[in-house]
């Protein structure tokens, strides 16, 4: 059934050519859609009662003798991206039918094949596996942008691939580095492999300098996915010039392959370094809160804005993960899914904004209240999600990760290894300006655009009359969101709200992977001798009559 979740898309992407230009965009659908079916049937079969750590799937021979082997496994967290893979391909896809008018069958198809790519990211339990998929998403996207995207879209598709290019190239070599260390090493595993638990077993005979350098080097490639500041520069203009499912996609899903990465390979392979950089880390962080919040503030593009906030938001992710206790990891573990709800819905909301009007100029657009009363209520809606508003999804997020950075302290946490670290009260302050921060911008953004006197640009006219063109002026589009444009959105909207009143059980499906996590550093942290969490002895009666023992 895994295999399947990557095969059906890219089996889908095969035939795209093959069909029609009428009916390309309902098999591009049915290939988005076997994949939503197979994640319920999964969700079925999940024991809620006793969730597993790791569930071993599907285990091949590729390459034996380079130790490569097809192995693909799912647990709580691959679930859960998975599935959110899965729920946006549809919506990119329905999302698209009136936004892509040429080379339908490059753009649908090519769209498959990163679905597959993203899912495979997830499953894979083999290194080489994993890196193939990680860099395979890279050409898809390039030509989404490239091809699909805005004005100055040759640029944004070029650097964003040798951005992300760069550094998967030095995290491929951090891989091979543990893979070869656990062939030559002695008490190794004797020969080469790439499998994700042997290589995590290896890595922990490492010396903390050798894993500082393998740490660095796997820091490389996933932090530039993340994006991480500051190595985000080539985010907000990959956003703004990529189509509008190149959007939803990038921020949705695209970003999460480096924060998964980062979890799942860089904090297991090298646990002891990563404990030694959490501070930097975090304090890179919140940069990236409280810095680009800033820069978010004076943006006059709408889709720029969402674009920068994406890298402000990441920042509490990393923030909570690199916590180290049960609040943070989960915090940042949702964060994940609930970022790709609400930005990649306001992305959407941009979009259909941009069909009416070609514009995303806060300057030229505004006050769209009154035209468009239900696209308002839906932008409204997503922004107050985006900035975390208690009741949605994207507050409980934001509580757990700033939650856990400030319990991640010695004055908080002593002789409890597991909410110990190194951050503390100090990084959940700072961290909270960035969500004042937050709200400011966002606020901003939602009173320019949809309250306020009524702004369109000059030759929109005959909007106000109910009729507008599309990107390519082929069809027309009502002032208002259609019923299919509502269609997509409303899912995306149930669950924002049911993820903000009722988290506990993607909590519940992330648990497995909080609590292996929480007991490796713990487990790590009990070896080093700088972080002895050992209780302090207890002065017996007869030591405590003595003066000297007093103090």
């Amino acid at each position: 059934m895994l295999l399947a979740l990557i095969l059906i898309p890219l089996i889908t992407a095969a035939l795209v050519p093959l069909a029609s230009r009428r009916h390309v965009r309902w098999v591009a659908l049915l290939g988005t859609l076997a994949p939503v079916g197979l994640v319920i049937t999964l969700l079925a079969q999940y024991d809620w009662t006793n969730p597993p750590s790791q569930t071993l799937a599907m285990s091949a021979d590729w390459y034996p003798d380079l130790g490569v082997n097809l192995r693909l496994n799912i647990d709580g967290l691959s679930f859960a991206l998975v599935a959110l893979t899965a729920l946006l391909g549809p919506i990119c896809v329905i999302g698209s039918f009136t936004a892509i008018k040429e080379r339908v069958r490059t753009y649908y198809g090519w769209l498959l094949v990163l679905q597959a790519a993203m899912t495979g990211v997830f499953l894979a339990r083999d290194a080489i596996l994993f890196y193939v998929f990680f860099e395979f998403t890279l050409v898809p996207m390039y030509v989404l942008i490239s091809l699909f995207g805005s004005t100055n879209r040759k640029a944004a598709a070029t650097k964003f691939f040798l951005y992300t290019f760069t550094g998967s190239i030095i995290a491929l070599a951090g891989i091979v580095y543990v893979a070869w260390w656990n062939a030559t090493q002695p008490g190794g595993f004797g020969a080469w492999t790439f499998e994700f638990n042997s290589l995590i077993a290896a890595s922990q005979k490492m010396p903390l300098e050798t894993q500082q350098w393998v740490f660095l080097a796997l820091l490389c490639g996933f932090a530039v996915k993340v994006p991480l500041f500051p190595l985000h520069t080539w985010l907000p203009l990959a956003h703004t010039e990529a189509p509008t499912a190149g959007s939803v996609i990038l921020a949705g899903v695209l970003l999460k392959l480096g924060t998964y990465a980062i979890l799942v390979i860089a904090i297991p392979f090298a646990p002891q370094a990563a404990i030694t950089f959490a501070p930097l880390i975090a304090t890179l962080s919140l940069i990236g809160i409280v810095a680009i919040g800033l820069v978010c503030w004076v943006q006059t593009d709408v889709k720029k804005l969402v674009a920068y906030s994406s890298v402000s938001h990441l920042g509490f992710c990393m923030l909570g993960m690199f916590a180290f206790n049960h609040a943070g990891l989960q915090g940042s573990i949702l964060y994940m899914i609930n970022h790709g709800l609400s930005t990649g819905a306001l992305f959407l909301m941009i979009g259909m904004m941009y069909e009416r009007y070609h514009t995303r100029s806060m300057h030229e657009v505004g006050g769209l209240a009154a035209k468009m009363p239900i696209w308002a209520t839906f932008m409204v809606f997503f922004s107050m999600s985006s900035v975390g508003l208690p009741g949605l999804n994207g507050f409980i997020s934001e509580f757990l990760c700033v939650m856990g950075a400030f319990t991640a302290g010695d004055n908080w946490s002593a002789g409890r290894a597991a909410t110990a670290g190194s951050l503390g009260p100090t990084y959940a302050v700072i961290a909270g300006t960035g969500m004042i921060i937050a709200a400011i911008y966002i606020l901003y953004l939602v009173g320019k655009v949809c309250f306020g006197p009524l702004r369109e640009p000059a030759g929109h006219g005959h909007h106000g009359h109910g009729h507008g063109h599309d990107a390519h002026g082929d069809d027309h589009l009502p002032a208002d969101l259609t019923a299919r444009e509502i269609g997509i959105l409303v899912p995306l909207a149930v669950l924002c709200v049911a993820l903000g009143f009722y988290p506990k059980p993607l909590m519940q499906v992330v648990e497995p992977t909080v609590r292996d996590t929480a007991r490796l550093i713990q487990d790590t942290r009990a070896k080093m001798p700088e972080y002895d969490l050992s209780p302090m002895p207890r002065v017996t009666p007869k030591a405590a009559s003595a003066p000297e023992a007093r103090p």
